[in-house]
């Protein structure tokens, strides 16, 4: 398939060729969602602790006798039934990451890019066009092309121009394609891809990364 490419000032020039495996594929909703979950789950510091009756203090002294005082029967003070004892069955340090296979992590990232194609929210530009950190370039690149919302802008490597400019502007933000994900995609309205970011992601998630899970990764020349 094809895509249509804009130039900074949002003219229209040459359009490329692209992998249909990656942005023309049917989009595979359950997995992104599966995908976003896991994604969500891995921010997760995973750090509330409580203490149960053995790690609060307290004596282990039993507060009563056991019969005679027609009340009810109570252990130490430690107990849970007590103001200030354990917690029974509270939270623990844990690890919320959830694993998911390979080929389910590719497919989610090309059912986004492809879901975003069929809804006309991708736009492929030739070059950012930024030698230097600049707000207003941002802001002006996203106006010519049309963009009225949030925007996830992806360069092929990492742009530190790029992102200092754009760190300022609302709703925008910069990612290299190695680092593209679900989660800010679907958090964006519109995914904003440079050429190099086009190449960069077919070579990631398309040809033979498409279908075979031990594909090696390709290295950037």
């Amino acid at each position: 398939m094809k895509l249509d490419v804009k130039n900074a000032a949002g003219s229209a020039v040459s359009p490329i060729d692209v992998d249909d495996a990656v942005f023309g594929i049917e989009p595979n909703a359950a997995v992104v969602h599966q995908a976003l979950v896991a994604q969500l789950a891995a921010r997760r510091a995973g750090s509330a602790n409580t203490k149960t009756r053995g790690e609060v203090r307290g004596s282990t002294h039993k507060t009563r006798r056991q019969k005679g005082l027609g009340t009810s029967r109570q252990g130490g003070i430690r107990s849970p039934l007590h103001k200030g004892g354990g917690v029974v069955f509270g939270p623990k340090p844990h690890s919320f990451v959830q694993k998911l296979p390979k080929q389910m992590r590719r497919l989610a990232i090309r059912s986004v890019l492809s879901s975003r194609q069929a809804d006309q929210r991708l736009l492929v530009v030739d070059s950012l066009g930024m030698t230097e950190p600049s707000t207003k370039a941002v802001v002006g690149l996203l106006k010519n092309l049309g963009v009225e919302r949030s925007a996830l802008i992806v360069t092929g490597a990492p742009d530190r121009t790029a992102h200092l400019s754009a760190r300022n502007v609302d709703g925008a933000r910069v990612l290299p394609a190695d680092t593209l994900n679900v989660g800010d995609m679907l958090s964006h309205h519109t995914v904003v891809l440079t050429v190099d970011a086009v190449r960069r992601i077919e070579a990631l998630w398309g040809g033979e990364r498409a279908t075979k899970r031990l594909a090696a990764v390709p290295v950037e020349a």
